[in-house]
């Protein structure tokens, strides 16, 4: 069998991809190792830049739709005290509205953005080499087929990346080497809104009109507990309402998934025809929320190189060479923050109020430029 692209991962990079070839009139497969698509999930925060590349798919609104917007941010510490705020919406401005919703919602607007290619699940990729005619790929299955250009789109454990870096390059986060995750019943919260103590953070965002999705991680380095009363012993004495919330989520631990923080830092994303996007090339700690932003821009640059190239043998080093900056400011970015909430809880107190707006304004700025003038500008 030949086809022209094979995506491997059906994930948000992967349908993002196959949303953004498919507008290019690019014919393209997508294999992915689960055996079905996954449930609603837990909540996502699209920042502005996330959404605008969605417009660029032309799904921006149905997925606003079906999410929160997100006005404002608050910054607080642990006894409840903001340290600073920001106004969301006034930030991104005409770039686009930042929106929280389920990762399942999303995966299903994109999914059924292009309902004329049937994705293959429960399909492992085994091997892929390059070949004179373009890359041979071996599937779980036992089968071989032969594409033009493969692209790994197979999340931080990708199989596609183990072709291109037999080494290791996943890392765990500055931050947290481990969090914990849930939706809860949303106690009253009406904005994007974290609580910082010297041993654990929470994040709590509207996900619809009556949840909030909640993100708990250490501090100051080192991993969560793997053991749910952590979330109760390390949120004991917060204001409400985490306490409300922590209880609820306890209450309800069904809710509750704990998981690696894992970042991936490699020197290679492409290797003649074959390319690695989204976290598959530059999974990054979720300080800034760009995971999907960053998969769904990567998606745009690399389908509009593949439409407008006749030779893909150096396509993938082009795309390296375009996003590159883009994902090393963001990784930059990441690590500041997650020295910057490391800090002596005192001392994050009397600095963040200053520190806080600086970090946010030199992260967010430079991903306010359209990813259009990011890949003119070289």
């Amino acid at each position: 069998m030949t086809s022209r692209v094979l995506v491997v991962g059906g994930g948000i990079a992967g349908f993002g991809l196959l949303r953004a070839l498919s507008l290019r009139g690019v014919s393209c497969t997508l294999v992915e190792r689960l055996p079905a698509p996954p449930g609603s999930g837990l909540g996502l925060n699209l920042p502005g830049n996330a959404v605008r590349a969605l417009a660029a798919l032309g799904l921006a609104d149905e997925v606003v739709d079906r999410g929160r917007r997100i006005r404002r941010r608050e910054y607080r510490n642990k006894a409840g005290r903001l340290l600073f705020a920001v106004d969301e919406e006034a930030f991104w401005g005409e770039v686009g509205p930042s929106v929280c919703l389920r990762r399942g919602d999303l995966l299903d607007v994109l999914r059924a953005s292009t309902p004329e290619v049937t994705p293959r699940w429960h399909t492992p990729l085994v091997l892929a080499e390059l070949v004179d005619e373009g890359v041979r790929v071996e599937l779980e299955s036992g089968s071989t087929e032969t594409y033009d250009f493969v692209v790994g789109a197979d999340g931080v454990h990708s199989a596609v990346r183990r072709v291109l870096l037999p080494t290791d390059d996943s890392r765990r986060s500055l931050m947290t080497e481990a969090s914990w995750r849930f939706t809860a019943p949303n106690p009253g919260v009406d904005c994007w809104t974290v609580w910082s103590g010297g041993q654990g953070t929470l994040l709590l965002i509207p996900v619809d009109e009556e949840h909030v999705y909640g993100y708990a991680s250490t501090t100051r380095g080192g991993a969560a507990g793997d053991d749910p009363r952590w979330l109760g012993s390390t949120f004991a004495g917060f204001p409400e309402p985490v306490a409300t919330t922590v209880a609820a989520a306890l209450d309800d631990p069904g809710q509750l998934y704990y998981s690696p923080v894992e970042e991936v830092r490699c020197e290679h994303w492409s290797r003649g025809r074959l390319a690695l996007i989204g976290d598959a090339a530059h999974a990054t700690g979720p300080v800034w929320a760009q995971g999907a932003a960053l998969a769904l821009e990567d998606a745009l640059v690399l389908a509009d190189l593949l439409a407008e190239r006749r030779d893909w043998s150096s396509v993938g080093a082009e795309f390296e060479r375009l996003r590159r900056p883009r994902v090393a400011h963001v990784q930059a970015a990441t690590d500041r923050m997650s020295r910057l909430a490391g800090l002596p809880g005192r001392l994050r107190d009397v600095v963040a109020p200053v520190l806080g707006p600086r970090a946010y304004r030199a992260a967010y700025g430079p991903l306010r430029t359209p990813v259009a003038q990011a890949v003119s500008g070289g």
